[in-house]
């Protein structure tokens, strides 16, 4: 077994490799005048169960062409089998067709990937469960949802708690979650989107008057829905809102936009690398989810249970 290191996210790849107690295998990632990218991988692995570790985040493009551009390397060099482990599955929003005449480049990315040489797919939390089935490969999708209901726990506890889903959407999610809380209540943010990046909170689903609300979801991006969705909450008597999103992409003013809500902290995995900015507000706390991948990957290699790893 080994593994592959892309420039996406060395800090998880590294964490990761430390929890397998294995060295990350020996590579050059390098760009060319013309920003072409290049990979080389310096050491034998040959008949290897080989994991290449990159998340298409920001920049996505040029971390997908990293990814697939190592995938044909070691495909190459004669790896035995190599999954791509994707923490973070970038284009997963596009994956059916809000309008006429537009793509699904969810499908077209897990085609790119599969033509690479990759033989299976390792992600988390995956916006949408159907895009595992736009892989013609093995697929797991694990989900950070363990490793967010022991941090709530620990922090709460599960008096006057209550999930809260930020739309309709997320509410499987958000029952997900509440379950491992101990059946904690379970409320819904019903909003209207009038144009895209921008959300208008209309009504809460569910009495959360007095309670510590979480909302769950699996990415924020502007953070404009959730920072609606926490005021909303405050303003129907909330005694205090957090949220527990996995992938932090934080675009744009995300991070001042955080700052300065109701949120009392924004809670992310390390799926994406914090940007800067994140790691300097004092609202963003940041949660590992190294263990998870890293068991996964363990048991993908010793051919055991993944699923076995929720239950």
């Amino acid at each position: 077994m080994k593994i592959l290191a892309g420039n996406a996210n060395l800090p998880l790849a590294r964490a990761i490799a430390g929890y397998l107690e294995l060295p990350l295998t020996d590579a050059s990632v390098r760009r060319f005048a013309d920003e072409e990218i290049f990979v080389e991988i310096n050491e034998n692995v040959r008949g290897e169960d080989v994991f290449i570790v990159q998340s298409t985040s920001y920049p996505a493009n040029d971390n997908l062409m990293e990814l697939l551009i190592g995938i044909d390397a070691l495909r190459r060099a004669s790896a035995r089998r190599i999954t791509a482990v994707l923490p973070y599955f970038g284009y997963a929003r596009q994956d059916r067709k809000p309008g006429p005449r537009t793509p699904i480049s969810a499908k077209l990315v897990a085609n790119l990937i599969t033509e690479a040489g990759a033989n299976r797919v390792l992600s988390v939390d995956l916006h949408a469960g159907q895009i595992q089935g736009f892989f013609d490969i093995p697929t797991d999708n694990l989900y950070a949802a363990p490793v967010m209901a022991a941090d709530i726990l620990a922090r709460y506890g599960s008096q006057d708690l209550m999930v809260v889903s930020p739309d309709v959407g997320g509410v499987v999610r958000a029952r997900a979650l509440a379950k491992r809380l101990d059946n904690a209540a379970l409320a819904i943010v019903d909003k209207r989107r009038e144009r895209p990046g921008e959300s208008e909170v209309m009504n809460i689903i569910g009495e959360v008057a007095g309670r510590n609300c979480v909302l769950i979801d699996d990415i924020v991006d502007s953070g404009g829905t959730l920072c609606n969705a926490a005021q909303a909450l405050m303003s129907a008597g909330a005694k205090s809102v957090a949220a527990y999103i996995t992938h932090g992409v934080l675009s744009g003013g995300a991070v001042a936009r955080v700052a300065g809500s109701a949120l009392t902290e924004l809670v992310i995995t390390d799926t994406i690398l914090p940007t800067e900015a994140a790691r300097e507000c004092d609202r963003i706390r940041v949660l590992t989810v190294a263990p998870l991948i890293g068991e996964a990957m363990r048991r993908i290699a010793d051919e055991s249970s993944v699923s076995s790893l929720f239950d």
